[in-house]
């Protein structure tokens, strides 16, 4: 994961203006260019406490994502003219609270506060010593700022906003999501195609992962209204679009190159060993926002359209999923094609369509490329360092591309890789996930 240092001189001297600014430039007013430097050491440590607190879930993991980007966004938004407040385009979120009119802020103490706090309240069941580091992070950079009352008036100010943006959360239908990731009462509907739990899963318990997500607000209310794709039909017959999809899966696995392993492996993101897809996306917008060298407010609205774009993502991809109940490839292919066949990954407790890995990909790389134009040469090293998987004899070597929907389609190529996902359940969370993504680019966040 891209790691950065926080020096005084980032956080000091030429952060501190003043709220409401009619200035073309805060930034040309302050002198220099504000780094966003702070803003990445939280995106580290948000992806930190994801992989290390117990039962998290790719759907939990990217609602909390989506608040955490927002808090990132509105915490600092004052500060500059450059964009402006969603306060009252988001879903149900009607206002914010204000600075103070013509007081100084220090914007990095400002979203540092609304940071740590945010955090800690989505993820009060992780561990101590997860809560530890937070405050630790949280103390080094709100000391940086040498004068007490800039300091305390505007982490209060970050304090207000995440509070805010937390008592919205609590309405959307996903609080506390963690504490329910598998319901025991569901009814799952049986009957040929119907996705059945598996026999070899990715999770320890054989019961649907959070079969009621897609009923959760989404962000951008235009998502919520998107309608379900359609899927091909079910078929047993050799004749059949249904049965090719799946005989497609079934070639694959036999003849997988080892690039195609190491595609597999790099983006298997299971939310047990690593930070969740949903948790790459995010890793995504820091190793972007590094490579382009992206300042403060900049970093700020990668963070805020990566993280709704991607919760929405799944939102969406979860209704459709308990909306057809599709099975996954390795029942069609035991039953009708070779009843010796294996996964190369373990199934996820959860129906086959749409592609989730797909879905939330395009819906990151249509908003980064938003940001910053498709055309951009980056090294993801998301999983560098991550010991050699021996069973099948992969090593995480960083890969590299040169555009963020060529990051997508890999991402969504993975899947069939794994015998997870069919063709069609790729292309059609590619398409859901642009469009959701274009939803996202189509508030109005200029100032």
């Amino acid at each position: 994961m891209t790691q950065l240092l926080i020096t005084t001189s980032m956080v000091m001297g030429y952060v501190a203006v003043r709220a409401n600014d009619k200035n073309p430039s805060v930034q040309e007013k302050a002198g220099k260019v504000l780094s966003a430097e702070v803003p990445v050491k939280w995106s580290n440590m948000t992806l930190r406490i994801l992989k290390g607190t117990q039962g998290g879930s790719p759907t939990y993991g990217s609602r909390s994502l989506g608040y955490l980007g927002l808090a990132m966004y509105e915490s600092a938004v004052h500060g500059t003219t450059t964009y402006k407040s969603l306060a009252g385009q988001l879903n149900g979120l009607k206002d914010l609270p204000q600075p103070e009119k013509d007081q100084k802020y220090n914007w990095v103490i400002s979203l540092n506060a609304s940071q740590a706090y945010l955090l800690k309240q989505l993820y009060e069941h992780t561990p101590d010593a997860n809560k530890a580091s937070i405050d630790s992070l949280e103390n080094a950079i709100y000391k940086s700022e040498k004068n007490k009352e800039i300091a305390e008036r505007s982490a209060r100010y970050g304090q207000e906003i995440a509070k805010a943006i937390f008592e919205w959360s609590k309405t959307d239908g996903g609080y506390k999501g963690y504490k329910r990731n598998f319901d025991s009462t569901y009814a799952l509907p049986s009957g040929d195609g119907k996705w059945q739990a598996p026999p070899k899963g990715q999770s320890p318990v054989a019961l649907p992962l959070h079969p009621y997500w897609g009923r959760n607000r989404t962000f951008v209310s235009s998502n919520g209204q998107l309608e379900i794709p359609k899927k091909i039909p079910y078929s047993y017959s050799k004749e059949s679009d249904y049965y090719f999809q799946m005989y497609e899966v079934y070639q694959m696995r036999d003849k997988l190159t080892q690039e195609q392993k190491e595609i597999a492996n790099w983006w298997g993101d299971d939310p047990t060993e690593t930070f969740s897809p949903p948790g790459h996306s995010y890793n995504l917008a820091t190793i972007t926002i590094v490579t382009a060298k992206a300042d403060f407010f900049k970093a700020t609205q990668t963070y805020a359209k990566v993280g709704m774009a991607v919760a929405d993502a799944f939102i969406n991809c979860w209704k459709c999923k308990y909306y057809y109940h599709a099975q996954r490839p390795w029942f069609f292919i035991f039953y009708n094609i070779a009843t010796l066949w294996n996964l190369y990954w373990p199934e996820p407790p959860f129906p086959a369509f749409y592609s989730g890995h797909a879905a939330q990909a395009a819906a990151t790389a249509t908003v980064l490329a938003d940001i910053y134009g498709n055309r951009m040469n980056i090294v993801d090293d998301s999983h560098v360092g991550r010991p050699m998987d021996t069973e099948r004899v992969v090593e995480y070597k960083a890969r590299k591309f040169s555009s963020f929907w060529q990051v997508a389609i890999e991402t969504a190529d993975a899947r069939l890789y794994g015998g997870i996902h069919t063709c069609h359940d790729n292309e059609v969370g590619l398409s859901e996930g642009k469009k959701i993504g274009n939803n996202v680019n189509a508030l109005s966040w200029q100032g």
